[in-house]
């Protein structure tokens, strides 16, 4: 039976015998379908409630169970109200109504489909509010029968707790024992909620304590707060704890948590940014989640929030995309962070470069940091002026969210070497470190996009080809800016930031991640036949997999990037090649010191001899001239000879050569200029 909006209107709600009717019908009527059924008793619930029968209808529903029992069992029907969003706000019936199940298989059933009930209109706090309505529950059931003859009475207490044999008053805590006093500490200080973090599972404490008068509040895991050599670490935030009183107050601690377990609010917590959990909760756009982690990334944390006008920011995303394609690239990079994990691609980089000032680097990396949180440089963006464990602790902190960091050039040494290593934050995975308790720390992992400016590239010469291939490079040059108007640009996406981020992740549905993976699948494919690797490839195809996504749900543009375009700042398979890299840098080092190579003594230091199209190079200069161009000698000298551009004497990598009289072993290297003649061709007497 379907139920016409007519037919609701014509109904009596105030009579019993008349709801009881319509629900009979609902459910002889309504097939072997229990959605459908149960989509009809909603809209009949919904029309009751509006014309102010709620109790009528829900007893009715009873009744109406209750008699059509036999029914219902028989066709295997799954009957059950459908709540409004009305009824998880305001009323206690959803979570009553799982409290009476007495059942634990069927009680977890009902949750879930409650779950999926709340979600489905629009009320995404069901668990919480659950939990607290269990809690509440506890709390009566509890009062009941217990003596709670010694509750607390620290002076305006955050709440009130059972403190046992503890004396908790406004000069502390103490115990008295025999004709002694045990004093845990001299101020008010007590647990007023449990946090289990939703990631990693560890329970921690809040932990309030009034000193002057005031109430404050601090966050620590139970590894510390029920620990006596640990917990002296709260005197760092003024708590009055030493050597001498932390065992007392670790035992007050204990004693006051396990006596109040149920009365203590329990809340979920988050460490990190991300997708978090196993039911791929976002954070921290979850609601009612606490920040549990490390103080210092509080800030970060939350700098990743929603302000200002997200029609604003779309305006200047829009004008900036349409305008320059590198700007589109980066913006695209931003949302394709959130991305990597869920199809499968790897960490990668996109760094913009130049030496010319006012292009627009850094307003460019600012709009699209803009599309998670607050731009700002020292907020959500970073700089380079950080240690490599700075760097990896931040991505694992992010998480998925893109690691954004500005001037590259703050991360030279004294001797102009960058001391950022693209490859290991490439790798998604942090170093495993020891901490100063003598255990390992938890090891950081990540699956984000870092975005760049500086300078200079971020990759040089000598750098492995796994950092080159993690990287793609843009020049940013004074005649083609990549952010026309920056002070404008800058000043609206510092007034208007974080919704894009949100709005993209909250509409990223299964059926949305299945689209993704299978646009990322074409554009690879697309994109490994060209010249490029196949990691070049990766992120370029996920690049252009958010940047047609972030279109279709934000902008409307209908201007996606394409292969062609992106196509222009990858790197070819040689110039990954470190090889082919180590090559050309050996025969640049010949041609800058072609004075060394001289038949005639030159004066001065002879590293070998130039010999029809062949460099004869000191076996020893040779392998010092590759180490300094960041080369590993023995690896390039492999590759040289599977190449046949080095002659060799067996296994050896080396020939002797008489020079100036002298026997020297020398790596046989052939120039460029002679890469077209076969070695085979060579009268190798000729050249002993």
């Amino acid at each position: 039976m379907e139920i016409t909006n007519e037919q609701l209107e014509e109904i009596h709600y105030e009579d019993p015998k008349a709801v009881i009717d319509v629900l009979s019908d609902i459910v002889l009527l309504g097939g072997t379908s229990s959605d459908t059924i149960n989509n009809q008793i909603a809209a009949l619930r919904e029309k009751s409630i509006e014309k102010g029968g709620r109790e009528v209808f829900d007893r009715c529903f009873g009744i109406m169970l209750e008699g059509l029992s036999d029914y219902i069992e028989e066709k295997k029907l799954n009957i059950h109200l459908v709540y409004t969003k009305a009824d998880f706000l305001e009323s206690t019936e959803p979570y009553r109504e799982i409290a009476e199940i007495d059942v634990p298989f069927f009680r977890q059933q009902r949750i879930q489909q409650l779950a999926a009930n709340a979600k489905a209109v629009g009320f995404n706090g069901f668990m919480k509010m659950y939990k607290e309505y269990e809690r509440t529950q506890r709390i009566a059931d509890r009062n009941a029968y217990a003596n709670l003859s010694n509750p607390t009475m620290f002076p305006d207490q955050p709440i009130e707790l059972d403190c046992g044999d503890w004396q908790c008053d406004e000069n502390g805590v103490q115990k008295s024992s025999g004709y002694s006093t045990d004093v845990a500490c001299c101020h008010p200080i007590m647990p007023t909620e449990r946090l289990v973090n939703i990631d990693t599972g560890e329970e921690k404490l809040k932990i309030a304590y009034s000193k002057g008068k005031r109430w404050r509040y601090v966050i620590f895991g139970k590894d510390v707060l029920f620990v006596a050599s640990k917990i002296v670490q709260l005197a760092a935030v003024g708590i009055a704890v030493t050597s001498e009183n932390a065992k007392m107050l670790v035992r007050y601690i204990c004693d006051i948590e396990n006596r109040n377990y149920d009365i203590l609010p329990e809340h979920s917590s988050v460490g990190r940014l991300g997708y978090v959990g196993d039911d791929g909760i976002f954070s921290p756009y979850h609601p009612d989640l606490i920040f549990d982690g490390e103080s210092n990334y509080r800030e970060i944390y939350n700098a990743i929030h929603c302000e200002g006008d997200f029609d604003k920011w779309k305006e200047t995303a829009i004008d900036c995309r349409n305008n320059s394609k590198t700007a589109q690239i980066l913006l695209a990079s931003s949302f394709a962070s959130v991305l990597v994990g869920r199809v499968g691609a790897l960490p990668f980089f996109v760094h913009l470069w130049g030496v010319d000032s006012g292009t627009g680097k850094t307003v460019a990396l600012m709009l699209a940091a803009s599309v998670w949180g607050d731009p700002t440089i020292g907020r959500y963006v970073q700089t380079f002026n950080a240690t490599q464990v700075s760097h990896e602790r931040m991505a694992g902190f992010l998480n998925n969210i893109p690691l954004c960091i500005d001037e590259l050039q703050l991360s030279r040494d004294s001797h102009g070497n960058s001391k950022f290593d693209v490859y290991q934050l490439a790798q998604g995975v942090g170093r495993g470190r020891g901490n100063r308790a003598g255990g390992i720390d938890r090891t950081p992992t990540w699956s984000l996009c870092v975005l760049t400016t500086g300078e200079s590239p971020i990759t040089q010469a000598g750098s492995g080809a796994g950092a080159l291939n993690r990287v793609i490079d843009i020049e940013c040059r004074a005649s083609e800016t990549v952010i026309s108007d920056g002070m404008a640009v800058s000043a609206s996406v510092k007034q208007n930031f974080g919704y894009a981020g949100k709005f993209f992740v909250e509409h990223l549905t299964p059926e949305l991640i299945s689209q993704a993976k299978e646009l990322y699948k074409k554009y690879f494919r697309n994109l490994s036949s060209r010249d490029t690797t196949e990691k070049q490839a990766m992120a370029a195809a996920l690049i252009l997999t958010a940047d047609e996504l972030a279109d279709k749900l934000i902008f409307h543009t209908g201007k996606y990037l394409t292969e062609d375009e992106i196509a222009a700042f990858l790197q070819t398979k040689a110039s990954v090649s470190a090889g082919e890299r180590g090559y050309r840098h050996m025969c640049d080092w010949v041609a800058l010191n072609a004075n060394r190579f001289a038949l005639e003594n030159p004066g001065g230091e002879i590293y070998g001899i130039l010999d029809n199209g062949w460099a004869y190079i000191n076996s020893g200069v040779f392998r010092k001239a590759a180490q300094d161009g960041g080369f590993d000698p023995r690896a390039l000298l492999s590759w040289l000879k599977t190449r046949r551009l080095i002659l060799t004497r067996g296994r050896n990598y080396t020939r002797g050569k008489r020079i100036h009289g002298v026997n020297t072993e020398c790596v046989v290297m052939r120039l460029p200029e002679y890469c077209n003649s076969d070695t085979t061709d060579i009268d190798e007497n000729q050249l002993l």
